[in-house]
């Protein structure tokens, strides 16, 4: 019994764990992380690319954190967001600005932020999907040196 849950706990790790290179599709609306881009100064913006067909609106949780090395559980929280979209037949692709402060935790410079992200779509009719599992961005390191 327990190799079988140590799998089952491994196996979800690695699947949270890989970065979101490629979008998650459901029910018609397509979500994916953007690699968080550096402003300067002490912001970034996790951005999130939404798209679907038809009237739908999508729900999407987002989680933003500081990457520290070691498991995931000992990186930094930095914050999180719901977003709402609502979409008709004649909507285009569209891309969720989010900026947070990301603050010098590391005090060597660089910082290395990612975020995550999940979602839900409600169609015309009123029901509501189940929510994806967690998509991972890149990591991306930013400078707090505005370099």
């Amino acid at each position: 019994m327990v190799p079988v849950l140590a799998l089952g706990l491994f196996g979800g790790f690695l699947a949270l764990a890989a970065p979101a290179n490629a979008e998650t599709s459901r029910n018609g609306c397509t979500v994916d992380p953007k690699d968080p881009k550096d402003l300067r100064g002490n912001k970034v913006d996790f951005r999130i690319k939404v798209d679907c067909n038809g009237e739908k609106t999508v729900e999407i949780r987002q989680l933003r954190s500081e990457d520290d090395p070691g498991p995931r559980s000992s990186d930094d929280f930095l914050g999180r967001t719901v977003f709402t979209e609502q979409f008709d037949r004649h909507d285009g692709a569209r891309t969720i600005s989010s900026i947070d402060r990301v603050p010098n935790l590391d005090r060597r410079g660089a910082e290395e932020v990612y975020q995550l992200v999940s979602f839900r779509v409600q169609n015309h009719g009123g029901h509501w999907s189940d929510w994806t599992p967690w998509e991972k961005s890149a990591v991306v390191e930013v400078h707090r040196d505005g370099k």
